[in-house]
């Protein structure tokens, strides 16, 4: 392997913005503040150069500086590193890994003997919730400095590919939805992609690659593999049993867990990928309560995590639940990577799939040109070219406006007459307005074409010959399929897959709308049937669900 002199020739981001930024990233706690601090944790002293921590480092401890000073920096594995800040007398060190427990992606070192105040995560934790004001200051710091580093990409990994590649597109969504930073070196244009390339020695049948701290090398690696080596992945105890195991961190099953967490029940999130769900591939929802300008469905579901990680929550990602077994108590969900969970209850939040299309040529194209989500990943593929958007839905309202920002053309095709009956009035009047969107209502796919990577799209308007245009990028957002053959047949489903709930085997009203016909399991969201796909909606009854769970609990204690 070439030695970092090689690979340092790659352009990388500065990280001057992040040293200047405002003071509320690296904020300087009062006297009074700090006081309030110390019965937290302990004091503790670094001699000069002692690192406080390095990459890779779990559960790290947060440090409030009484005096001294820490740097915090980026490593490249090989003795080398790019300042990011230099934290001083009554500043403190962390960002979102500090408060998750996962492997941190920066080193903290002092620079100069430095006294300290020392708290545990656990004791974290214990102080942002009984010390709000303070709670609010470290908080906002965490938020700002990770938005930091993801804008500057930050911590030291680089994915190498082509960003058509199906695989280069999940690796990238599999960190953007954990909010890792990261750079992308499209080998298609970039020259520092091939230098790359020649200083890990990768070859094309190798790409996508992984460069992990200017060192380690992952070749197409899986969102799980990916997921053990960057150290995001949950340490799970197969004896220790939760209060509730949701699964599926969607809107309504994030808003499970901050309510469980919040409600001192010990809760546990279970997720495939990362959290956000189907709602996570939307670049704007603006009908959201309390968003006036919108906000995308990522970075609310970022912003539920974190609120539910500061009550206490734990996240399990890139590892599905693979099996549910009801017919013992605690209920034990088994992962896919074969770790086996226990849980006092069950909420099932696993939500919905955009179904694929029913033509030969559909799998052949199944991330060659295929995608199921209009994220900014998607989006740059679509720069001045032509694009069609399927779906008469809300999720196909905001990717058609969001991709007519890039894309020179986008044609939206429809099955029925128009779009009022099935979406939100605002959407449909930017897409009317719009001079770059297209509707073709009564239309339907027909066939695609292409060798390697789609080349264009055929389609029928109902009573008119088919039509094909030269497109390389098809969004798909049409119908909802369940995520629910993990459950084993432990529930029962309606005949479309999606569960029933406010009913018992026999059909009788068991006493809460989200009960499966197993008590002590729970559907919210949209893999409950009957259920209002919005996510508005979806919220609330991961909200609400938590009262059900603790008259469940209160009733079922372990044992009996």
């Amino acid at each position: 392997m070439a030695d970092r002199g090689d690979f340092s020739t790659l352009s990388s981001p500065t990280s001057v913005e992040l040293r200047e930024i405002p003071g509320e990233a690296f904020p300087r706690l009062t006297p009074d503040m700090v006081a309030r601090i110390a019965p937290f944790g302990q004091k503790d002293r670094f001699d000069g150069g002692a690192y406080l921590y390095e990459v890779g480092d779990r559960e790290v401890d947060f440090f409030v500086i009484l005096s001294g000073s820490v740097d915090v920096f980026e490593s490249d594995g090989h003795g080398g590193h790019a300042l990011i800040a230099t934290h001083r007398e009554n500043q403190f060190t962390g960002e979102l890994h500090h408060l998750s427990g996962r492997a941190v992606i920066v080193c903290g070192k002092a620079v100069v003997p430095t006294s300290v105040i020392r708290l545990s995560r656990p004791a974290l934790l214990r102080l942002v919730t009984a010390e709000p004001d303070i709670g609010e200051i470290i908080l906002r710091s965490f938020i700002l400095r990770r938005a930091r580093l993801l804008e500057h990409a930050e911590g030291g990994t680089v994915v190498v590919g082509s960003c058509r590649a199906g695989d280069t597109v999940r690796i990238q969504t599999f960190l953007e939805r954990n909010g890792y930073p990261y750079r992308c070196l499209d080998t298609d244009f970039d020259d520092d992609a091939r230098v790359a390339m020649a200083t890990f020695h990768a070859d094309a049948d190798s790409l996508p690659i992984v460069v992990l701290n200017g060192a380690r090398v992952l070749s197409r690696p899986a969102n799980r593999d990916l997921a053990e080596a960057l150290g995001i992945t949950e340490r799970l105890d197969p004896t220790h049993v939760y209060d509730a195991v949701v699964v599926g961190a969607g809107p309504s099953g994030l808003a499970a867990a901050v309510y469980a967490a919040s409600e001192g029940l010990d809760t546990l999130v279970v997720e495939a990928v990362g959290p956000g769900g189907q709602a996570g591939t939307s670049s704007r929802i603006e009908n959201y309560l309390g968003f006036p300008m919108g906000i995308s469905g990522q970075d609310l579901a970022r912003r539920a995590q974190i609120q539910a990680q500061r009550f206490g929550a734990r996240f399990a990602v890139a590892d599905a639940a693979g099996r549910l077994e009801c017919a013992c108590y605690p209920f034990a969900v088994h992962l896919e990577g074969g770790n086996v969970v226990l849980g006092r209850s069950v909420v099932v939040a696993t939500g919905a799939r955009y179904r694929r299309l029913d033509i030969a040529e559909a799998e052949h194209f199944e991330g060659k040109g295929i995608h199921y989500a209009a994220t900014s990943i998607e989006a740059q593929l679509c720069e001045g070219a032509d694009v069609a958007v399927v779906g008469g839905g809300n999720s196909a309202g905001q990717a058609a406006i969001f991709l007519s920002s890039r894309a020179r053309r986008v044609h939206l095709l429809v099955r029925a007459d128009g779009l009022s009956a099935t979406m939100s009035d605002y959407l449909v009047g930017r897409i009317v307005q719009s001079p770059r969107i297209t509707l073709h209502a009564r239309s339907e796919i027909t066939s695609l074409v292409g060798e390697n990577y789609l080349s264009s799209v055929k389609w029928r308007q109902r009573g008119e010959d088919e039509f094909e245009h030269a497109i390389s990028n098809l969004f798909l957002m049409i119908g909802a399929v369940p995520n629910t053959d993990w459950l084993n047949g432990c529930v029962e489903l309606d005949d479309r897959g999606f569960i029933l709930a406010g009913y018992d085997h026999a059909g009788a009203p068991n006493g809460s709308p989200y009960a499966t016909s197993v008590p002590g399991i729970f559907a919210v969201g949209d893999v409950r049937a009957r259920s209002v796909k919005r996510v508005a909606s979806s919220v609330g009854e991961g909200s609400v669900v938590v009262h059900s769970i603790h008259g469940w609990l209160a009733n079922n204690p372990i044992g009996l």
